[in-house]
């Protein structure tokens, strides 16, 4: 844990200088809305992280990265569609910045295992960043690339990194999964360790 903690401050020092402070430091205090959209497992599990990010505007589960149109839910689960489980992400980029949600990212999730997250397997599972303008893009890989170079993981990563097409928002008894649904099993096994894991490693990231 303390090598990866040291090799995300070495990421995000390097990413900073690299690609310039305009782009990826706080802005004083006008508000700028971005969005980033991330899969990285079930959407259940990462919407309910990302929510608890201070900066985060928004989160919302969807569907892309496949070819089908209008995708539902039941047909995505059959792992044919190419869409990957998704959340669009709104952030505040005066409070927290695209590498900073990376790092969360990179994180929570094993970027390591392919079409997989525990014991969610089929491709809509798959590690995967959504980009939507070149400045994503180069951070993204930047940042891969650092975190592959340090050994960070004992296996090559293979976080997918591909341009935003259609993201289609899912069926809304997806949305807000897990607060309207804490005593459901899956909340109680798999989501309350990913939550106190998380919420120990970026208390400082917290909202108030």
């Amino acid at each position: 844990m303390k090598k990866y903690i040291l090799a995300v401050f070495i990421v995000v020092f390097i990413i900073s200088t690299t690609y310039g402070q305009s782009k990826l430091t706080k802005l004083n205090s006008m508000k700028t809305i971005e969005t980033a959209t991330l899969a990285n497992g079930c959407f259940w599990c990462t919407e309910a992280i990302f929510q608890l990010l201070n900066g985060v505007e928004s989160v919302t589960s969807g569907y892309t990265g496949g070819t089908l149109k209008n995708p539902a839910y039941n047909e995505i689960t059959t792992g044919k569609t190419g869409h990957a489980e998704a959340i669009q992400i709104r952030y505040d980029a005066s409070k927290i910045t695209f590498v900073e949600i990376l790092e969360v990212f990179f994180s929570t999730h094993d970027p390591t295992t392919l079409n997989r997250q525990g014991y969610d397997v089929g491709t809509q599972y798959r590690s995967a960043i959504f980009y939507n303008s070149e400045n994503q893009k180069n951070e993204a890989k930047a940042f891969i690339n650092v975190l592959s170079e340090a050994n960070v993981f004992e296996k090559p990563i293979v976080t997918e990194v591909t341009e935003l097409n259609v993201f289609y928002e899912a069926e809304n008894y997806h949305q807000n999964y897990y607060n309207n649904n804490k005593t459901q099993g899956y909340c109680v096994a798999v989501i309350n360790p990913k939550l106190e894991k998380f919420l120990k490693q970026f208390k400082s990231k917290i909202k108030q």
